[in-house]
């Protein structure tokens, strides 16, 4: 479905924040297993690179990592941070949107096509800038997780679309 989508090299590019939180939406999770094999049947594709934040010494996450290195990501991590607010109560600050964006730019020369997996509206000025330099990109998302920005700037793909193609079977 994606290939009429994209040309040449392509790089994904997956804000894991963002997946997590449409997985609720959809009710279903999504297999990063099926999803690279996916992606490599519907592409030319170079690099799929996911972030997420990481709670150190949680042993479930670390074999979540160890399977999304196995299956060929290239995986960016950074440590939560336990933040507490004004009125005591505890936030769980875990983003790496920056350093998405930052890889994203810095890459470009090396991809025709950027599939970007997340609906976060802090992507658009990064897929401004890589669309002046003449590539494509391609979001994909769900709806309640995918900006108005984004969907002025790109190519959208909702993860319903493909719910047989990536649906982790439990």
């Amino acid at each position: 479905m994606i290939s009429s989508f994209v040309q040449g090299r392509v790089y994904v590019f997956i804000d894991g924040a963002n997946v997590f939180y449409s997985q609720r939406t959809l009710g279903w999770r999504i297999s990063y297993a099926k999803l690279m094999d996916y992606l490599k049947r519907e592409c030319s594709l170079g690099k799929c690179f996911v972030y997420i934040g990481t709670i150190t010494g949680n042993a479930k996450q670390r074999n979540f990592l160890d399977m999304l290195d196995a299956v060929g990501y290239i995986v960016r991590t950074k440590p939560v941070k336990i933040i507490r607010t004004k009125t005591g109560e505890v936030e769980w600050k875990g983003n790496l949107d920056m350093e998405l964006g930052m890889e994203m730019i810095d890459t470009s020369s090396q991809y025709e096509t950027a599939i970007l997996i997340s609906g976060d509206s802090d992507f658009a000025s990064v897929i401004d800038r890589i669309k002046r330099h003449g590539k494509r990109v391609l979001v994909m998302s769900t709806r309640g997780h995918i900006s108005k920005e984004l969907l002025d700037r790109a190519k959208y793909v909702d993860f319903r679309k493909l719910k047989k193609e990536l649906i982790l079977e439990q």
